[in-house]
């Protein structure tokens, strides 16, 4: 006969499992909020309840357990207790008025906005895909994957760059802010979105020049940005695709967000492309969300591997070992790990 687990002194607690277990209840909350457009209502303002209800069409029966809901996951403030006499004004906190108003250049939401229409209905699916090995995205039920949708149009593949921008701008600051290129002259960022990291870059070295290079619908957006930033007349936008295209010459190339996608012999294939391209003293640098190499502290690494698992058919996550092992079969002479902000980390390979 089992014997319920205490809840009470120092002893045994159900309290993470329960959090764990249904926490995907904060998680749409918070998707919900940002699908109906609250943060960007609040701004830098505060409303009572009824105008936000009417505002964005809430029931009233839902509507205070919501708002209030978001209160207790601090990612609200409330003024006043929400009675007659003392009524509820809600408000942005300083993190959800910079990263989920629309208006933000700070702007994070749109990976939330892609996590609620896309891959909350995916991870539905997980334990198939732990089963079979397979995707359970659109490729799944003979839908074209996203990201062809994507950049079918200019408008919606825009406003993602700009999304995943907002995402990655942490670990861009804190790489430009570390990572020492007196001694190199020319980098490219290969497969760089709209430019944003290479435009840092080149703001925190005003000696370099580069190249962002992705695929041909990118390429216009990332020149836009390039000329919006300051910086379009040290570096410019190249199209083409990194498997089938050479690299544009560089004795620094990085690669943000872009090994993760890959099964194992892309990444090595990726890889062993930028040695080969680079010269004497060149250097690689992967900025991804590496896992510790005893694989039990980096949870979102890990979480974000089982990702590309549901969304892509060879793709996943990768210690900083696993990194040096095929940076070193390529032919690098060294590798490193160096922290950039919360999750992400730059993994380094060096050539002799």
């Amino acid at each position: 006969m089992s014997t319920p687990t205490s809840t009470t002194g120092n002893g045994p607690s159900p309290e993470h499992i329960l959090q764990i277990g249904m926490g995907f209840w904060a998680s749409k909350t918070l998707l919900s909020a940002v699908e109906l457009g609250l943060f960007t209502l609040l701004g830098d303002a505060g409303l009572p309840a009824d105008a936000i209800a009417s505002t964005l069409g809430l029931d009233k029966r839902g509507r205070d357990d919501f708002l209030d809901a978001l209160v207790s996951l601090g990612l609200l403030q409330r003024d006043g207790g929400g009675t007659s006499a003392e009524p509820a004004v809600y408000r942005n906190t300083a993190d959800t008025a910079l990263f989920l108003s629309r208006n933000s250049p700070a702007y994070i939401g749109g990976i939330l906005e892609m996590a609620n229409t896309r891959l909350y209905g995916f991870w539905g699916s997980l334990t198939d895909a732990l089963r079979t090995g397979e995707p359970q995205s659109e490729t799944s039920k003979g839908a074209p994957a996203f990201f062809e949708a994507v950049y079918a149009s200019p408008d919606q593949l825009e406003e993602f760059l700009r999304s995943m921008q907002g995402l990655q701008l942490g670990a861009f600051g804190a790489l430009c802010g570390t990572l020492d290129l007196t001694g190199h002259h020319t980098f490219c960022d290969v497969g760089g979105a709209n430019g944003t990291l290479s435009a840092m870059l080149a703001q925190t070295n005003p000696h370099l020049t580069g190249t962002t290079f992705d695929l041909p619908p990118v390429a216009p957006v990332a020149a836009r940005n390039l000329a919006a930033m300051g910086v379009a007349d040290r570096v410019s936008a190249a199209a083409g695709d990194f498997f089938t295209d050479e690299f544009p010459a560089a004795d620094v190339y990085l690669m943000g967000n872009v090994l993760h996608d890959w099964n194992e012999a892309e990444k090595l294939q990726l890889i062993t492309k930028a040695y080969d391209a680079l010269p004497s003293g060149g250097m690689l640098v992967a900025i991804e969300n590496i896992i510790d190499d005893d694989r039990r502290h980096n949870a979102f690494g890990l979480l974000m591997s089982l990702n590309m698992l549901v969304e892509l058919p060879g793709g996943f996550d990768y210690t900083g070992s696993q990194f040096d092992r095929w940076a070193r079969q390529a032919g690098f002479a060294r590798t490193e790990v160096r922290p950039l902000a919360g999750p992400t980390s730059a993994a380094i390979a060096y050539k002799a």
